[in-house]
């Protein structure tokens, strides 16, 4: 950050934060089930995650499956835990090829076992590709990542007076990430639904009302960086 008053106008973000949504309204229009939906979204993530890393942006994380997801159908959720499964398993060598880093943010409980183990082996697979890194949320919530942190200091014994938000950020899942630059969702809800609560403080927000995720293109993705480069963040000053 810049001193003497001045602000810090940016380029690139350093961390992109994705929240796909309405994937099933895309399907509904067409006429589709929404399981299609997802199917097209996943697609559409394929190539905005090519597309951010191509760019220069060297974290990409996104929401794919939060911890109040669990409340929806059981068709569905089999389906996105199934989806995930074939992710970890058969897609994992596209992201391999392509020097990227895959790893997952979440509580592993109540995920299948037999999904956390291919997840598991994605990450360490892929673990000193240097490309980029492409961050999954699944069973992931906000606010459980700062209960976890919170709790993981409680186990480690940590007096109350040396905890500090330096000491908590380093307890969050893979403290490696850094802060969230720029927040995309599209679908025309203006809201963080429980997403990189503590990442997100103070992050730039574009919100795409006309688009669901599926057709969200790289077109789209260059506007939102032009419009975020243009601003001026202060970080409190």
């Amino acid at each position: 950050m810049q001193t003497g008053g001045e602000t810090n106008k940016p380029t690139l973000p350093a961390h992109l934060g994705l929240i796909l949504d309405g994937n099933r309204r895309w399907a509904k229009a067409k006429g589709l089930p929404s399981l299609e939906g997802h199917k097209r979204g996943y697609e559409v993530l394929k190539t905005i995650g090519d597309a951010a890393i191509a760019r220069g942006i060297p974290y990409v994380t996104v929401y794919g499956f939060s911890t109040e997801n669990w409340h929806r159908s059981a068709t569905e959720v089999k389906f996105l835990m199934d989806l995930l499964h074939w992710i970890a398993t058969n897609e994992i060598d596209i992201f391999h090829k392509k020097n990227i880093r895959l790893v997952f943010l979440g509580r592993e409980h109540p995920i299948p076992a037999k999904t956390m183990k291919v997840i598991m082996a994605a990450e360490e697979k892929t673990k000193n590709n240097t490309a980029g890194t492409i961050a999954i949320c699944i069973n992931y919530g906000g606010q459980a990542e700062i209960a976890d942190a919170a709790r993981k200091i409680v186990e480690a014994g940590v007096n109350p007076e040396d905890v500090t938000p330096e000491l908590m950020r380093d307890n969050l899942y893979h403290p490696e990430i850094p802060d969230v630059d720029l927040v995309i969702r599209t679908s025309g809800e203006q809201r963080l639904s429980n997403f990189m609560l503590w990442r997100a403080a103070y992050s730039e927000f574009y919100f795409l009302a006309e688009k669901h995720w599926p057709d969200f293109t790289s077109e789209d993705l260059d506007i939102a960086l032009a419009d975020y480069a243009r601003r001026v963040r202060r970080f409190g000053q």
